[in-house]
Order: structure tokens, then C-alpha cells, then sequence
């Protein structure tokens, strides 16, 4: 909370003040004034995130390329237990 304090004071001399309607306008500008106008200072800055991917049908198959079956593999199955032998009864 104290570093976003500081960078906000810090950004006062940047930002224009913007007040709201219902606001009155300042001479020195408090936090919360200079977060309302941060906005339009990252939107100069950019981001460093890439666009996102577009959405929609895929472009499918590549024409002429040829197609190849998938490589069946052999079914692995577990061995099934051995019957247990039955111990002799004692008298």
C-alpha cells in the first residue's frame, strides 16, 4: 500500500486533473484524484502483453498436403490373476 501511495504521489505533476461533475478542481492533487486520471497515462505507456490470438472457424487442412494414418499401437493388457489353491482342511 505504501509504494502505490508514493507512485501516485509521485505521478501528480503528470496527470491533468480531470474532476468529475460533481467535483471541484484543484490546484494540488490528492491520490485518489491522480488514480482517477492513471488511466490515461498507462494507455500512453502500452502494455507489453501480446494481442490476443483471433477467434472463429480454424483455417482446417492446408490444401495439397499430404495425410498420413495414425500409427496404431498393440492393445497392452494386464495378466489376469492366477486361481488361488485351496489349502487342505486339517482334522
Amino acid at each position: 500500500m505504501p509504494m502505490i501511495t508514493w507512485e501516485l504521489w509521485l505521478a501528480r505533476d503528470i496527470v491533468a486533473d480531470n474532476p468529475l461533475p460533481w467535483q471541484k478542481s484543484l490546484d494540488k492533487l490528492t491520490p485518489g484524484r491522480v488514480a482517477q486520471a492513471m488511466n490515461l497515462i498507462l494507455e500512453a505507456i502500452g502494455t507489453p502483453a501480446h494481442l490476443p490470438k483471433p477467434r472463429g472457424k480454424s483455417p482446417g487442412w492446408e490444401e495439397g498436403k499430404q495425410r498420413q494414418r495414425r500409427i496404431r499401437y498393440p492393445v497392452v493388457k494386464k495378466n489376469t490373476p492366477k486361481p488361488r489353491k485351496e489349502q487342505e482342511k486339517s482334522a
